[in-house]
């Protein structure tokens, strides 16, 4: 699983728009990809001002296309007549062998598609990572935890020990 690297003293362009924090915490990340997004002009402008919420949206493989479902962008107020649906269906744009790839790990594996984070890539295009993701249950959250919470208390220990 590739981070997307934050560069903003080399790149004036990159910039983080969104990101589903809680994803990681809900999901096993099995492996993700970056996808482009169709926008309008008014929600490009809305995105460039930060208005954007992927919290509780969901990518989905429907009549051979990828959509971004429930993924919500702020309306743009000087945009006044020709301003964008909030929460629209969004198309995702993917190769046909990743949109292959993607069908069949939501159809025969079970697994889901959760947008991880919503950015401005180098060359300022808008971008989402999709991860391929399996749902964890409440005894794999616990264990996630404690293993977090031991290894913050094994680099205390060493840093004041060590």
């Amino acid at each position: 699983m590739s981070q997307v690297k934050s560069s903003s003293k080399s790149d004036p362009n990159y910039k983080v728009i969104a990101e589903n924090r809680r994803a990681r915490y809900d999901y096993a990340i099995e492996d993700d990809l970056e996808c482009g997004i169709m926008l309008e002009g008014s929600e490009v402008k809305s995105l460039r001002m930060g208005g954007a919420n992927i919290a509780e949206s969901y990518a989905a493989v429907e009549d051979g296309e990828l959509w971004l479902v429930n993924g919500y962008i702020a309306p743009y107020a000087q945009a006044k007549t020709f301003s964008h649906e909030e929460r629209r269906r969004r198309k995702l744009l993917v190769s046909r062998k990743q949109l292959s790839r993607l069908w069949n790990e939501t159809q025969r594996k079970g697994m889901t598609l959760v947008p991880l984070v919503m950015y401005f890539n180098h060359r300022g295009k808008a971008k989402i990572k999709i991860g391929i993701a399996k749902g964890k249950k409440n005894h794999d959250k616990r264990d996630t935890s404690a293993k977090r919470d031991w290894s913050r208390q094994k680099a205390r220990l060493l840093k004041d020990h060590g």
